[in-house]
């Protein structure tokens, strides 16, 4: 798989070829620091996609460096991968996760204003974990809503086994 970097980030990597590695570098620090960004970025989603060796000199390739370049960041996204992907994934958010599910269909008949109102809730009491603790969410919405937000769930379940995120949830663990 090929990362496919944005013309942005072509830009920022542009100067890297005039670089003389031994003196000053004679460029702003706008272009520094665009240049720093630009490999930054690189070398992260490349990590987070676990691109093969061939597939990073192919993405690097179409930059247009220099060979001598082109195997200094080979080396460089070799040598540092790993720990790239140790620090994204402290990174990562820490989420609570799902416990329990309770549910209760309540339906008001009728109020004192009016008497033929027919006017269903559905609650749910969600129990979640989270680094060891128990916490509970109250929600409460009518079946309308209930029944797009199921819709649009099974639509996301539905994309997740498309090829394509198959590909990226395998590259991103």
């Amino acid at each position: 798989m090929l990362l496919d970097l944005s013309e942005e980030h072509r830009e920022h990597l542009a100067f890297l070829p005039q670089v003389d590695s031994a003196g000053k570098l004679n460029v702003s620090s706008d272009t520094v620091q665009h240049g720093v960004e630009g490999l930054t970025y690189l070398l992260t989603e490349s990590s987070k996609l676990m691109i093969s060796e061939l597939d990073f000199q192919d993405s690097v390739f179409v930059l247009g460096f220099s060979e001598e370049l082109n195997k200094l960041l080979l080396q460089l996204y070799l040598d540092n991968r790993k720990e790239i992907r140790t620090i994204l994934n402290e990174l990562a958010p820490d989420l609570p996760t799902y416990h329990s599910l309770e549910w209760r269909l309540d339906v008001q008949l009728a109020s004192r204003s009016l008497r033929q109102q027919i006017k269903p809730t559905v609650t749910f009491k969600l129990h979640l974990n989270h680094n060891g603790e128990h916490n509970t969410k109250v929600l409460q919405t009518d079946p309308a809503t209930l029944l797009h937000l199921v819709q649009q769930l099974e639509q996301a379940l539905e994309e997740m086994k498309t090829n394509h995120c198959r590909r990226v949830v395998r590259n991103i663990k």
